[in-house]
């Protein structure tokens, strides 16, 4: 008996749309030359546990549900007498998706959440780091659907980074572009 296995939707459109674009668009003579999604970090700071605990707790929960695995809190490692802060206070949350995790995701930001910023008109094409990755910077953590506004304490963004395979910032921006975040100078 044979039994379906399940392929994220992006993971299919990686191998079925966006490979081949690339492969014409860069001239690759293989598709293992293709770049990839390695994985996909958010990383989001909580300034203010340093005065209330339960910053943190809230964060780890609404980035565990966002993602849908579990997020850790990032400890100071050192003491910064203006701020208040002594080593080993938790001060961030993070988590790291890899897999199929990280493709669902990523269709969860581009199907549904990045479409409910307000005043949504694209994202910036200047958050490359010139090695092929790409950060994301959200400023309201309620885009995610799965977050319940009633239950928010605070308003927080997070960072997103995507890690690719890319050598440079042309190939990463066309990669993401063919997995359909919505820059803002698009040209198709």
């Amino acid at each position: 008996m044979a039994t379906a296995t399940y392929t994220p939707r992006m993971k299919k459109t990686y191998k079925e749309s966006v490979i081949p674009a690339l492969q014409k668009k860069f001239n690759y003579s293989s598709p293992m030359q293709v770049p990839k999604l390695e994985k996909i970090c958010l990383n989001q700071g909580v300034g203010d546990a340093v005065s209330d605990k339960k910053l943190i707790e809230s964060s780890v929960k609404e980035m565990t549900m966002i993602t849908g695995q579990k997020a850790v809190p990032t400890y100071s490692r050192k003491d910064i007498s203006n701020f208040k802060l002594r080593k080993g206070v938790a001060i961030g949350v993070r988590v790291t998706l890899r897999g199929d995790k990280m493709y669902e995701f990523l269709d969860r930001l581009v199907s549904s959440s990045l479409p409910r910023i307000r005043d949504f008109r694209g994202i910036n094409e200047k958050g490359f780091d010139g090695k092929g990755n790409y950060t994301l910077g959200i400023t309201e953590q309620i885009i995610f659907p799965e977050i319940d506004i009633d239950k928010v304490t605070k308003m927080m963004g997070m960072d997103i980074t995507f890690v690719t395979s890319a050598k440079n910032d042309e190939e990463a921006l066309s990669l993401l572009s063919e997995f359909g975040l919505p820059f803002k100078n698009q040209k198709k």
